[in-house]
């Protein structure tokens, strides 16, 4: 009978364990959850979906948002203007990450602006229990000066605060030198589908900190029936580059985190 009684009593022991195991699993694996703030760099080919899809065939879940408006700058958003609810949204739900992005001309133009709101926004997501990302972005297809400028100010931002930086810009410089006849741009300064598919790479491989030497060439997504929605399309050719330039890029350089 005392045999009977410590089997059962193992038998529950086990089973609690079990449960109490899937229950830390289910857990770990808790999307990640991001906002992303900014404008049109920011939602130009849906490049917040991009980097979630992306992340997923690395076995990564991250459930990207966005609070965007084309043409804002981080201080249009502090003060909920054109339309912005980002204070709000920092404020009222629950992030992992927001990632920032100003004005494409915010460093060159109104650098005290930049340093001023991009600290405000810092402070604010940190008090919320999350982590400011900060998104270096790149100089205009007329204007390839301006990355120096635009680097140099999201570095020293990023230094102050201790916080993470997305090194888009420079490596997106570096793959326009290499490849000058690979269009990166949609105009003057959005980037085209093939600059989407490079920064959603380099962002991936900030967040997960795996290879994208994988990552496939198409991506895709559902919609809101469950369908297949086809997010993005590569060469294969092209792909292959994108993934070596971002491979090969030395994210050490522009780690701002002490």
């Amino acid at each position: 009978m005392k045999f009977k009684n410590l089997k059962h009593n193992g038998f529950l022991l086990f089973a609690l364990l079990l449960l109490v195991s899937q229950g830390l699993s289910s857990q770990e694996k808790k999307p990640v959850k991001i906002l992303f703030v900014g404008n049109s760099f920011t939602f130009f080919w849906n490049m917040p979906q991009l980097v979630s899809a992306m992340a997923e065939t690395q076995g990564v879940s991250i459930d990207a948002y966005q609070s965007t408006v084309g043409g804002s700058n981080l201080e249009q958003h502090w003060k909920s203007q054109k339309g912005t609810k980002t204070r709000k949204r920092i404020e009222e739900e629950d992030w992992d990450f927001v990632v920032f992005g100003d004005h494409s001309l915010s460093t060159i133009n109104t650098p005290e602006r930049f340093q001023e709101y991009g600290r405000k926004f810092a402070k604010l997501v940190r008090s919320k229990g999350a982590e400011p990302i900060f998104y270096l972005t790149w100089a205009y297809k007329s204007n390839p000066l301006m990355q120096d400028t635009i680097t140099k100010a999201y570095m020293k931002l990023a230094s102050e605060l201790n916080a993470q930086i997305f090194p888009v810009g420079p490596i997106w410089m570096n793959a326009r030198k290499a490849r000058p006849d690979l269009e990166l741009y949609f105009d003057d300064k959005h980037p085209s589908s093939d600059g989407a598919y490079l920064i959603s790479l380099i962002l991936t491989k900030s967040l997960t900190k795996q290879s994208v030497e994988d990552i496939p060439n198409r991506l895709i997504t559902l919609d809101k029936k469950g369908e297949k929605l086809y997010l993005s399309f590569v060469l294969p050719t092209t792909g292959n580059f994108l993934r070596q330039i971002v491979t090969e890029a030395d994210f050490e350089f522009y780690k701002t985190i002490k």
